[in-house]
């Protein structure tokens, strides 16, 4: 009788407030645009949480039903409210919406989730429990340190970019720390120009994979099982799932199931993100069926311990196995002083493959790496909530599989470093020889000065992988033509040593001796590498067409020391 009472009520008045009540609420026309996750110290507002809804649509919206949700769980619904097209309302807790109430027009619904302050999923649900706006918000999200703390909203700039993730939102600029039921104060365009881009896939088993996307897409588009291809005779994938709520995963099946000991590329086509722009040239990446680490099958490869005032720690790690291994089944920890096993702590808590003869470098900070040193393989960048603390002067590390299995350690010294190194600050140690003992000194030495002291995520300067090279230095091309037209404007000086510790002096002379260029003095070389000239002499003048003389000479602490002279044509 309460139902068909109500009924008889409600409906007769959405219909006359021209509200289509047949139709769902369709993604992305009401978003998540203000969120409020830590609203201590208040610069003026009451100290609650609260996210704020807005109406990006065209015509009138019925919030009854709705429901806020995370991961762990999902709130009452959200009771009877009209939301108009340009308008928005704050959803909050029971206790908080009397209070919110003098600043917006603010609604309660039971156990609203709570938004954690470094940073949460959050999304908003239909009726029917389909995803309309989700947000995946990061305290990094501020793009503020002071902010960062307490007392200031994150505001979505443009509201038609919805997708768009941490370029698409900021900390509040307005005096009071939000903008509750305003227009964002940081509203602007800002059109998302960013293509999707498939990051990773994993292997559930030999016939279900699940691929890693850097954006949410359009769910409809990515339910086309025929844009997902698999190599080696697998063919196309017989049925795609998105995965709500941020629909960035897709769950593929496949007509045929892969084999163990073997890499498969994946391959997408026409996938588009969820304001239409389609995937690019990172389309494909590799999968295969994962299997457990053994001892020696992961070893510890680099680890910057003394990093640069503005740098952080980090480690790096090789797959020397013929295995693909999920990182999520890795730990990392080290020995406290009572010889125990410490500070154990997971590599990550996401399905990453880890391929054989890869690199992947482990930091919590993954931008400061990536400013500070070149990464090669951005990807191979793995950013972790915790590491082991590594001290300066000596510390040790371990790789651990999830049986607690010790698969590598290492004991570093500062005293490992290369002994003509006067400060080790921002230089890691590396590997030499990822088939030798790890707990060797000898096995280890500073990265070379060419690479910038650090190679995060690709092969070590100062490596050697079981066959010596020939000692040799060369120029290519012999003949430079410094004009800038693009074509042999350079040459490069490469050399190559069967054993790190080099130390080498770069000089060119003209044909009659006079020294004319100093390229480089006492820098410290790797295993190979090479120097570049651009025809220049010391005060950055051109030089008149010519032969011209470079010499190569190098020493180490053996007090051998090794001299080459090679010519090279400026025309």
């Amino acid at each position: 009788m309460l139902n068909t009472l109500l009924s008889s009520i409600i409906f007769p008045l959405l219909i006359a407030l021209n509200i289509d009540t047949s139709l769902p609420i369709q993604p992305y026309e009401i978003v998540i645009d203000e969120i409020m996750a830590d609203p201590s110290p208040s610069f003026g507002l009451p100290e609650v949480e609260w996210i704020e809804l807005r109406n990006v649509s065209n015509h009138n919206v019925n919030l009854m039903g709705c429901r806020i949700a995370k991961p762990s769980g999902k709130s009452g619904p959200i009771p009877l409210y009209i939301l108009q097209p340009d308008s928005s309302i704050l959803i909050c807790s029971s206790g908080s919406v009397a209070a919110l109430n003098n600043f917006a027009t603010s609604k309660s619904v039971t156990s609203f989730p709570s938004l954690s302050n470094g940073g949460d999923l959050i999304y908003l649900l239909s009726p029917e429990g389909k995803t309309i706006h989700a947000v995946e918000y990061s305290d990094t999200w501020y793009q503020n340190e002071l902010k960062k703390q307490g007392g200031w909203s994150l505001e979505m700039i443009d509201l038609n970019t919805p997708c768009l993730g941490s370029e698409n939102w900021t900390a509040s600029t307005s005096s009071i720390g939000a903008t509750p039921g305003k227009i964002n104060s940081e509203d602007a365009l800002n059109p998302d120009e960013i293509l999707p881009k498939f990051t990773r896939a994993f292997s559930i088993d030999s016939l279900h994979i699940r691929l890693k996307f850097n954006e949410p897409l359009d769910s409809i588009n990515a339910s086309n099982p025929l844009q997902y291809s698999i190599s080696d005779g697998i063919g196309r994938a017989i049925n795609a799932t998105p995965i709500p709520p941020l629909f960035n995963q897709i769950n593929l099946t496949l007509p045929n199931p892969i084999l163990k000991n073997k890499i498969y590329v994946i391959k997408v086509e026409g996938i588009k993100d969820c304001v239409g722009n389609e995937i690019g040239i990172s389309n494909s990446a590799r999968v295969g069926l994962t299997e457990q680490a053994d001892s020696f099958d992961v070893v510890v490869n680099e680890v910057l311990f003394n990093p640069k005032s503005d740098g952080v720690d980090y480690v790096e790690l090789y797959n020397r196995s013929n295995k693909i291994i999920n990182l999520k089944n890795l730990f990392m920890a080290n020995w406290n002083t009572l010889n125990e096993i410490d500070n154990i702590s997971p590599i990550t808590t996401e399905d990453i493959l880890f391929f054989p003869k890869d690199y992947m470098l482990l930091t919590t900070n993954a931008a400061v790496v990536k400013r500070g040193y070149f990464a090669k393989n951005p990807e191979y960048i793995i950013q972790v909530n915790a590491l082991p603390s590594f001290n300066d002067d000596e510390g040790n590390v371990l790789v651990l599989n999830e049986q607690g299995k010790i698969l590598d350690q290492l004991k570093y010294n500062d005293d490992w470093h290369f002994k003509l190194i006067e400060n080790t600050e921002g230089i890691s140690l590396e590997r030499i020889n990822y088939n030798q003992k790890t707990q060797d000194e000898n096995n280890w030495h500073s990265a070379a000065s060419s690479v910038g002291y650090g190679t995060p995520g690709y092969k070590n300067s100062q490596n050697i992988s079981g066959e010596y090279l020939n000692q040799e230095v060369k120029i290519l091309p012999e003949m430079i033509t410094p004009n800038n037209d693009g074509k042999d404007d350079i040459a490069s000086i490469q050399y190559s040593f069967s054993e790190p510790g080099n130390v080498a002096t770069i000089i060119v002379f003209d044909a009659s001796g006079r020294k004319i260029k100093t390229l480089q003095r006492s820098v410290i070389c790797g295993i190979n590498g090479s120097f570049m000239w651009n025809g220049l002499d010391d005060q950055n003048k051109k030089l008149p067409s010519g032969i011209y003389l470079v010499y190569f000479e190098v020493f180490n602490l053996k007090g051998e020391v090794r001299k080459f002279k090679k010519v090279v044509v400026v025309v």
